[in-house]
């Protein structure tokens, strides 16, 4: 009973450090999805070279400053129920798994740290996708002709609306890319953290504090980035295709829409987005454990 309430205070501090960096990087998360929806429509003349900074100010100028937020009342609710959802799974895992003895659970086989990132990221998918649905198509609205827009007022609006005229079963458009992004995005993030701060404290190069856990987020963090980037291309592409009656969709499905995309595009496609994704990866992992190692802390000197 001490452990489960501890995870859920675990859970619940977690959803308020994941609201709040979810805020602060709104901006990175809409300049993101913007550079990965867009192919290059010739392969033979690619498009000029646009940094983040000038599309942010097209952007602001266009639709005002408002527009680099589109979408954050989606983005907070597929925080809180994906994020601390995987968090705190992996972390039952992790403490049923160990043989809870006096050493730290982090010793795990590290077979046991991915099947319990698989595991906890695909159960966290299962509640959070249709958050995930409405929170691309809120990112990317203002970017669509006048006509195509659906203009969501909310994430509620955009859920109740797409359940009305898509059916239900359109709140998990692409949740098979989600479950896969989820899988290895938790799998190569928790797990690598867990093992990247063993070795750091085996090796005696610092001890277990701030240092230790900032880098260990950070590399967990990039390995992360690295490892999903391609299925959040793919995954950002299905969700926000627009589907016409009686027309023929874009994408058949995920593998359709990889394949078109390396084909059109040349495979560094796949990496669309990279810059801004290890912009908000990296400081969100390092905000997201270091909160959670500190909350570790407080509870075994309790």
């Amino acid at each position: 009973m001490e452990t489960a309430l501890n995870i859920a205070f675990i859970a619940l501090l977690l959803k308020l450090a994941a609201s709040f960096w979810t805020v602060v990087h709104s901006p990175i998360a809409v300049l993101k999805l913007i550079v990965r929806s867009q192919p290059n429509s010739i392969r033979t003349q690619p498009p000029p070279r646009v940094g983040l900074i000038s599309i942010g100010t097209q952007i602001v100028k266009s639709e005002g400053a408002t527009a680099l937020f589109s979408g954050v009342s989606a983005t907070i609710l597929r925080q809180h129920l994906y994020s601390t959802t995987r968090m705190g799974l992996y972390e039952i895992l992790k403490h049923k798994w160990s043989d809870h003895s006096d050493s730290d659970t982090a010793k795990l086989p590290i077979m046991k740290k991915i099947v319990a990132g698989l595991i906890a990221g695909s159960v966290g998918t299962a509640v959070g996708n249709p958050a995930d649905v409405a929170m691309v198509r809120m990112q990317a609205d203002g970017r669509l002709p006048i006509e195509q827009r659906r203009n969501y007022k909310s994430v509620v609006d955009a859920i109740s609306q797409m359940s009305k005229q898509e059916g239900i079963a359109s709140l998990w458009r692409g949740s098979a890319l989600t479950v896969n992004r989820a899988m290895i995005v938790t799998a190569s993030q928790l797990a690598t953290y867990d093992q990247m701060k063993e070795m750091i404290l085996e090796k005696g190069v610092m001890s277990d504090g701030i240092g230790t856990h900032v880098t260990a987020s950070f590399a967990a963090g990039f390995v992360a980035s690295v490892a999903s980037n391609p299925i959040d291309v793919i995954k950002t592409r299905v969700m926000n295709m627009k589907l016409e009656a009686g027309g023929v969709a874009p994408y058949s499905g995920a593998l359709d829409c990889a394949m078109k995309t390396v084909r059109t595009e040349g495979v560094m496609a796949l990496y669309k987005g990279f810059i801004p994704t290890i912009s908000r990866q990296g400081p969100f992992t390092v905000v997201l454990f270091v909160t959670l190692e500190q909350v570790r802390k407080l509870f075994k000197d309790l």
